[in-house]
């Protein structure tokens, strides 16, 4: 059974990172690689991760239309198979990001707590516009689970669930609710045994 865990590479070391990403290929769905690899190492990062297995970026693309899209398309030249975008940026964003990304997964609500002072009040028009616009997959919090299975009745999308261990999330609760693929960093890369822990995740399926 194919792995549904992607394993968010939030290490600022890039020998670090492409060490862990080795190490646990075949056992993960992809990496995510965000902010804090991309910063310090250069976007070119994302080139040397899809070498090795399905990489989505998670910038959380959110400016204006003609930025976003060359945004997504420089990631995509870099092998990104996917990228995360910010859904409350409007439909005219999404637009001209859905051009360049080959899987286009959109924010319909947050996993911390300051989702629920802008966000949350959205999400459920951010998950209708996703599925109007052509998304592949909404991210929707493991941290408040019954959101994931709302959300994704609403889009009929794809969904995809950070907020697992470190958040408080529960990867059972998770997938019980309807979570596709669960987005799990620190839990499994600060462990003493990255693979142990990653198979006693999937073994709760």
């Amino acid at each position: 059974m194919e792995s549904n865990i992607i394993l968010a590479l939030d290490i600022e070391d890039k020998e670090k990172a492409l060490k862990m990403a080795t190490e646990v290929k075949g056992l993960v769905k992809a990496y995510k690689v965000g902010y804090p690899l991309i910063l310090s190492t250069g976007s070119s990062v994302v080139k040397e991760v899809s070498k090795i297995g399905e990489v989505i970026v998670d910038i959380k693309i959110a400016d204006i239309p003609d930025v976003s899209r060359d945004i997504a398309k420089n990631l995509t030249e870099q092998g990104a198979q996917g990228v995360i975008m910010q859904g409350f940026v409007g439909r005219d964003v999404v637009r001209e990001v859905r051009k360049e990304a080959r899987n286009l997964y959109i924010v319909a609500e947050m996993s911390h707590p300051g989702n629920t002072d802008f966000i949350s009040g959205n999400s459920e028009k951010i998950a209708v516009m996703a599925k109007e616009e052509g998304a592949d997959g909404i991210v929707a919090p493991a941290t408040h689970p019954e959101r994931i299975r709302a959300l994704k009745k609403i889009s009929g999308l794809k969904a995809l669930s950070p907020g697992i261990g470190t958040q408080g999330g529960s990867y059972k609760v998770a997938m019980d609710n309807g979570a596709d693929y669960l987005i799990i960093g620190r839990s499994i890369t600060l462990s003493s045994d990255p693979k142990q822990k990653i198979k006693e995740l999937l073994s709760q399926r």
